[in-house]
């Protein structure tokens, strides 16, 4: 799409975008009149640990083949030069979605939630549905980890709201959901699976059990973990450390910082030969 063309050289604004990863339609409007862009022509898809160029210039890669027939999309996302970051006050039109800052800080601000804040490596936030919000800076080689169901969703500009908000109303619930700010600094580890410990992220309560979000670390390398339940998928990215990923009837997977995983409902896996370090964010999606 010739998208900058309309709003740098002929003054159009973005009013919605779709999808954030890789845009191929949006609806603009100005100098009193509506036009809407789409893609034109087949658009080679970007693969597994393939970055493209997504929203305001973010880089993204998908971490879930297939996206689970469009249920949950989990993305890499990376700016690789800091600095002020050409966002805009948005909301998305989904059902569930996290954000959790891998590395670097990035900072932002959040309907009726206050000033502005950062979040920095090992902080995540819940972004209830149509939950207004923008990206303001980062730090450079910033990433961070965005789950959303559904896959393919809008993301629509509000062109009237100026954030910060002067209302401060912080249990506010945005279609039955709060918004969370986790905070590593603040967090409490609790004892988990055995030769592990957790911490949760309060995720699960503020979105009533629809989703819950949690990370895992290491206390025993010798130990090993069986991840799986009967009810949900569990999509797993690996922060920190390595693990062998072992499956019934499949070889054996390493698996290092950056890679991930998806335990499939009903499906068991081992999580062995465990680095001292190993860390992982474990995410079920609603």
């Amino acid at each position: 799409m010739a998208l900058d063309f309309y709003t740098d050289e002929l003054g159009f604004r973005i009013d919605v975008i779709f999808p954030a990863d890789a845009p191929r339609a949006a609806n603009l409007s100005g100098h009193g009149i509506q036009c809407r862009l789409e893609q034109s022509g087949d658009r080679k898809p970007v693969g597994d640990d393939q970055w493209g160029t997504g929203r305001a210039g973010m880089q993204y890669r998908d971490l879930i083949s297939n996206r689970l027939g469009g249920r949950v999309i989990a993305s890499h996302i990376r700016i690789p030069d800091g600095g002020p970051v050409p966002d805009y006050v948005h909301h998305h039109h989904v059902e569930f979605q996290m954000i959790y800052c891998y590395r670097g800080w990035v900072k932002v601000v959040y309907e009726d939630q206050g000033l502005p804040f950062v979040m920095a490596a090992g902080d995540c936030v819940l972004q209830p549905p149509h939950i207004r919000h923008r990206v303001l800076e980062c730090s450079d080689n910033m990433e961070v980890i965005e789950v959303s169901s559904p896959a393919e969703h809008e993301t629509r500009v509000d062109h009237e709201m100026e954030l910060p908000t002067t209302a401060i109303n912080a249990d506010r619930e945005f279609n039955g959901q709060r918004f969370v700010r986790h905070e590593l600094s603040k967090a409490t580890w609790q004892t988990g699976p055995d030769g592990f410990e957790s911490r949760d992220t309060g995720i699960g309560e503020a979105t009533a059990g629809r989703a819950s979000v949690q990370v895992i670390r290491s206390t025993n390398s010798k130990s090993a973990v069986v991840l799986g339940n009967d009810n949900e998928m569990i999509f797993s990215f690996v922060l920190q450390g390595a693990t062998t990923l072992q499956r019934q009837d499949e070889a054996d997977q390493l698996l290092e910082a950056g890679d991930s995983f998806v335990v499939s409902s009903g499906v068991q896996v081992t999580l062995a030969d465990n680095s001292e370090d190993l860390e992982l964010l474990q995410v079920t999606p609603a």
